[in-house]
Order: C-alpha cells, then sequence, then structure tokens
C-alpha cells in the first residue's frame, strides 16, 4: 500500500488516539502509523497532529504511505569501541562511537548499532521496518555518545511518545570556533532542508520549529567548549544552529569550519559528543540517567586547544 489516502473518521473511533485509530483504519501496525505522524506523512482536517491527538466523528484524515524501499539488512557485526552501557529486558544504553551509523540504511557499508547488537546477541523485537526496529532517536555517523535503543513493542512506544513529548533530557558537550556573544543562550531558529544542498540542513523560514539552550564551560583561543541541551531533536540541529550564529563547530567543514583548526589539533569530524541522557525508564517507570566520557580523538583536540591558549 502506498500513496495518499483519505479517511472519514467513523463514529466507532470517535475520542481514540490518532496513532491507535488511524493503525485500526487503514490495518498498519501502531508503530507503522506513529513513525508516519512523526515524519509529517499524517494530516487531521489539513492539520498535523501529535500521536496522542483525539479523533473527532467525521474528521478527515489524510495519510500518505511513502513508496516502500527494500529494506537495508542488519547484519550482525562488531563495531570497534562500541559500550554497553546498560542493558535489561526493555532497553539498552549504548555509548557510540564514531563512524558507526544508528541502523542500515542504502550506501552505508560501515558498522552499525543494530548490527552491533546483533553481533552482541542482545535481541530486539519491535514491529516497524525491520532495519529500524528499536531505534527512538539516532546520533550522526560523525557523532559519538549516547543512544538508547527499545528491545520491545511496549518500550518501543513509550520511549518514542517521551521524545516526541520532549520528556528526555539529552546533554551534548560541542567544541565551537570563537566566542558566542552571550555566554549561555537559547538559538530558537527553525531548521529544514538546505535550498542548495539535499544533504544538508539549514536554518530556514519553512523549517521545523527547533531549540537549542547552550552554556560556556570553558573558554579557549579561539574557541569554547559547550554544555549544550536540546529542546528539540532536529537532524544536524546543534551542528546547524551553531553555524548559523557563525560558530561552526570544530571539524564541521560541512558547516563551515575553518578546515586548518580541525587539521591543527588532529580532528576529522566535528567536536561534538552525546554526554548525558535522561529518562522515565518504560519498564519501572523511575527516572534513570546515564553518562558518558570524551573518547580519545575529542580528549586530545580538546588538549592541543587547551595547550595552544596557555
Amino acid at each position: 500500500m502506498s500513496g495518499a489516502r483519505m479517511l472519514l473518521v467513523p463514529d466507532g473511533l470517535a475520542g481514540e488516539r490518532v496513532d491507535v485509530g488511524l493503525a485500526r483504519m487503514t490495518g498498519l501496525s501502531r508503530s507503522r502509523v506513529a513513525d508516519l505522524i512523526d515524519q509529517g506523512h499524517v494530516e487531521v482536517d489539513g492539520s498535523v497532529p501529535a500521536r496522542s491527538t483525539r479523533l473527532e466523528p467525521g474528521a478527515m484524515v489524510s495519510v500518505t504511505i511513502p513508496d516502500e524501499r527494500p529494506a537495508a539488512e542488519v547484519r550482525p557485526r562488531i563495531a570497534e569501541g562500541m559500550a554497553l552501557v546498560h542493558q535489561d529486558d526493555d532497553i539498552v544504553v549504548i555509548d557510540k562511537p564514531v563512524g558507526v551509523a544508528a541502523h542500515p540504511s542504502a550506501g552505508w557499508s560501515g558498522p552499525t548499532v543494530l548490527g552491533h547488537l546483533a553481533a552482541a546477541g542482545v535481541s530486539i523485537r519491535t514491529t516497524g521496518d525491520p532495519e529500524r526496529q528499536g531505534i527512538v532517536s539516532r546520533l550522526d555517523v560523525g557523532t559519538s555518545g549516547l543512544m538508547v535503543v527499545a528491545r520491545n513493542e511496549g518500550a518501543y512506544t513509550t520511549l518514542k511518545d517521551a521524545f516526541r513529548a520532549r520528556e528526555v533530557d539529552k546533554t551534548y558537550h560541542a567544541v565551537c570556533q570563537g566566542r558566542p556573544d552571550q555566554p549561555r543562550g537559547t538559538i530558537e531558529a527553525p531548521i529544514g532542508r538546505s535550498p542548495h544542498h539535499d544533504y544538508k540542513f539549514a536554518v530556514t523560514r519553512e523549517g521545523k520549529h527547533s531549540v537549542t539552550h547552550y552554556e560556556t564551560l570553558e573558554e579557549l583561543r579561539g574557541a569554547t567548549l559547550l554544555r549544550i541541551k536540546l529542546e528539540t531533536g532536529r537532524t544536524h540541529q546543534i551542528r546547524v544552529h551553531f553555524s548559523a550564529m557563525h560558530h561552526p563547530l570544530v571539524g564541521d567543514t560541512m558547516y563551515g569550519a575553518d578546515p586548518t583548526v580541525g587539521e591543527r589539533v588532529g580532528l576529522n569530524r566535528q567536536w561534538l559528543h552525546a554526554m548525558e541522557l535522561g529518562f522515565v525508564h518504560p519498564g519501572t517507570g523511575q527516572y534513570v540517567t546515564y553518562s558518558s566520557r570524551y573518547p580519545e580523538d575529542l580528549q586530545h583536540a580538546l588538549e592541543a586547544l587547551r595547550a595552544s591558549s596557555e
């Protein structure tokens, strides 16, 4: 099933959540419908709903099912440097090294988080696209740090809802070029696809609402170490926001960083690390937090910047 469909909400589904009601109307799984909602492929009376929006009788629901692409295969493969920070029946928290993708995709032949978990004997049993099972949020291939993966359907739905409702605390450390005008602040600017490059993102008027909070941890010569909290989770959000402020992350040549700075400190990727992750555990209902340390390449680059500041 692909293409766009228009559906009239029957009286019997009045008051149901959009994801539940649309799953019943289409025969798709609830997690598949939730993904379509997250991707902006569902509208109710012309507006994009939240998953928890309640249906009203007679409302017109538009759902677009993208053409299915051949599924990328999850191939078991240990990713060098990957650490399992926590594992239980509901979730697994990993510390992802640079150079590892969250899941398989067309054109990517390197290691993945799901491939590593398969090779390590960590089972993931959720519905949805086989190559993305359990993935509730992603880190770029070039970004290291903490990720949580759901191991069962209940945990998957709960965590996806928590990320969508901005109830997950995500803290990053980054080093940007130069010094922001204010030692702490908030960047609020919509992010969408770059009008010039399909593989990049940019601050655009038509983009999605995006909010980044930051504070200075350390002032360096020609650079600043920052603690960053994301209120939203757009693709490349931190990189795009600081590039738009004319303070791209050190090493991030895709978004305008001076390549000589990265070369001087021995860095060939953006200085960005997912340091802390906090959320309500989907199984126990207790709030849990996990933390990480800088990987070797970022620590080396930071020490080089510190040495040049002396």
